[in-house]
């Protein structure tokens, strides 16, 4: 069973709206660990639209599963924010200055060299690696030699086609999950990931140790309820 990491934006970013603390995302965070959540995700923009750099120290100071920590990791203040906090794991997804959402992974063969150096930065000071990329063979072929520990898949593309034809929409994954098995990869996905496709994915990626779910799991939670839709998603994770 993969583990799930809520992402927590849009927590942030429905707080931000109003000002104040209300909802309390350190709070949301904890109820999501105690609803059964294996991880707390979150990706800092420079903007701070959604998550603002205090409350990656304030959620250090207070989960207790693992921390992942995503963002582009070509800005300072990110590396600079992620060291201090040392999360469980950074997630390193290639965004520029106001994307809206992340919507492609790394060019690990152009930009190797460059994330070789990052991911022995934070490597050294005891944190694991996943790099976001597409599911290309060439680009899981790449992301191995940086030394990364894990990559974690961008499955849009995969949300998108689910419903044309699931059995191809997710060969490209499997076929990737497969390579990074083979080349000692530790895999990661997320991006779009629901209830109506995840089972499905899950089941048809050996080996998936994490997903990462934010927007589609926030917004479930508004008819279901928070608790109700982390133990909804866990179910999709379980293979019958």
């Amino acid at each position: 069973m993969a583990n799930l990491s809520v992402n927590i934006n849009k927590i942030a970013t429905l707080r931000n709206s109003r000002g104040g603390n209300n909802p309390d995302l350190v709070q949301v965070a904890l109820d999501c660990e105690r609803f059964g959540a294996q991880g707390i995700t979150v990706h800092p923009r420079p903007d701070e639209r959604h998550i603002r750099y205090q409350d990656v120290f304030d959620l250090k100071a207070k989960i207790k599963t693992e921390f992942n920590i995503e963002g582009n990791c070509r800005e300072q203040k990110f590396v600079d924010l992620v060291l201090a906090n040392s999360p469980a794991q950074v997630t390193l997804v290639p965004d520029t200055e106001g994307q809206i959402t992340s919507n492609h992974g790394w060019d690990t063969v152009k930009h190797q060299d460059y994330l070789k150096e990052m991911v022995s930065l934070f490597q050294n000071a005891g944190i694991r690696v996943s790099i976001f990329v597409d599911p290309v063979t060439a680009m899981i072929n790449a992301a191995a030699t940086t030394g990364t520990d894990r990559v974690e898949l961008y499955t849009e593309a995969y949300a998108h086609n689910f419903y044309d034809n699931k059995e191809k929409a997710v060969l490209p994954y499997a076929v990737a999950a497969k390579r990074a098995h083979e080349l000692g990869l530790g895999l990661n996905a997320g991006h779009d990931l629901d209830l109506h496709n995840l089972r499905y994915f899950s089941e048809s990626i050996p080996g998936l140790l994490e997903v990462s779910i934010g927007h589609a799991l926030i917004s479930d939670a508004l008819y279901l309820g928070l608790e109700n839709t982390i133990q909804r998603y866990l179910h999709q994770l379980v293979h019958q």
